[in-house]
């Protein structure tokens, strides 16, 4: 953004303008240039990258270095028809270049202030890798030790993960997403994640209505309401319906009831999974059904 000769840090644009730049972005699109931004470009070789970001992908995960990830951003922002920069998605779970104690071991502090400032250093560390997302905090209750991944999470307590989550999506996003130390949060896995049954991972998950209620959504509703601008649907089923097709979870509860208006992301191949699910007839309805979920 420019006012006059002045170039105009992204910060310091009025919303209002913003805003309208977004809108007038929105309304130059093709549908290719749409679906594009929606893809994630998993870990690619650097030409087989170039060569998608030039054909208008609009995310990558895993950056090999930050060299690479500049090299990407300069075929993104000058190569192609709208200049949009990508999103550069990191699995920064517990520190970047400085590594914290894992989350469980986090939430045996009961601190929130040390988990904000543990993050926000892993956040100021990562960006200038070239990170700008981050699929973390992990929001799940865990009460199964048997699953593999509780320590990612902060324990069985709905309180406690609520707090803590909320401290770590303040600590990654800063008090503004466009200062160059901050970094997009992602409040995973929606919902469910860390009841399957048997402590197996991937697994059904039948909640009361009671149990998401009082236990499991509590923690993504804090991460919400601290302002996370990302969610993860979990591979989780809940009731009976996978979580990248449950509507009524995604967009009733979580869109429409907390206002949620960020950004829904799927979990690894969770929407291709659909197909052996059962759900889904092929890949193209996986993806309506998925759409048409939020």
């Amino acid at each position: 953004m420019r006012r006059g000769n002045r170039a105009l840090p992204l910060r310091d644009v009025p919303a209002p303008v913003m805003s309208a730049r977004i809108d007038d972005l929105l309304a130059r699109m093709t549908w290719d240039e749409k679906i594009g931004q929606l893809q994630i470009v998993f870990r690619p070789n650097p030409d087989d990258a170039a060569a998608l970001v030039r054909r208008g992908v609009g995310s990558t995960f895993w950056p090999p270095s930050a060299a690479a990830t500049n090299a990407l951003q300069r075929v993104a922002v000058e190569e192609t028809r709208l200049g949009i920069p990508l999103l550069v998605g990191l699995d920064v779970i517990h520190g970047q270049r400085t590594i914290a104690p894992i989350p469980l071991s986090q939430a045996a502090t009961f601190d929130p202030d040390l988990v904000r400032e543990l993050a926000r250093l892993a956040a100021t560390e990562a960006r200038s890798g070239g990170v700008t997302w981050t699929f973390s905090p992990m929001a799940d209750v865990s009460r199964d030790p048997r699953w593999g991944r509780v320590s990612e999470g902060f324990g069985e307590d709905p309180w406690l993960t609520s707090l803590l989550v909320a401290a770590m999506v303040r600590g990654y996003q800063g008090d503004d997403l466009s200062s160059p130390d901050a970094i997009v949060a992602t409040a995973k896995h929606f919902v469910g994640y860390g009841a399957g049954e048997g402590g197996r991972d991937y697994n059904s998950a039948d909640l009361s209505e009671r149990a998401l209620r009082t236990v499991h959504l509590p923690p993504f509703e804090a991460a919400v309401r601290a302002g996370a601008a990302s969610v993860m649907a979990a591979f989780t089923s809940v009731s009976g319906i996978p979580m990248h097709a449950h509507r009524r979870l995604l967009t009733d509860v979580l869109k429409r009831e907390w206002g949620f208006d960020g950004v829904v992301v799927g979990d690894a191949e969770g929407v291709a999974n659909l197909v052996p699910h059962g759900v889904a007839e092929n890949l193209a309805d996986a993806v309506r059904q998925a759409y048409a979920a939020g």
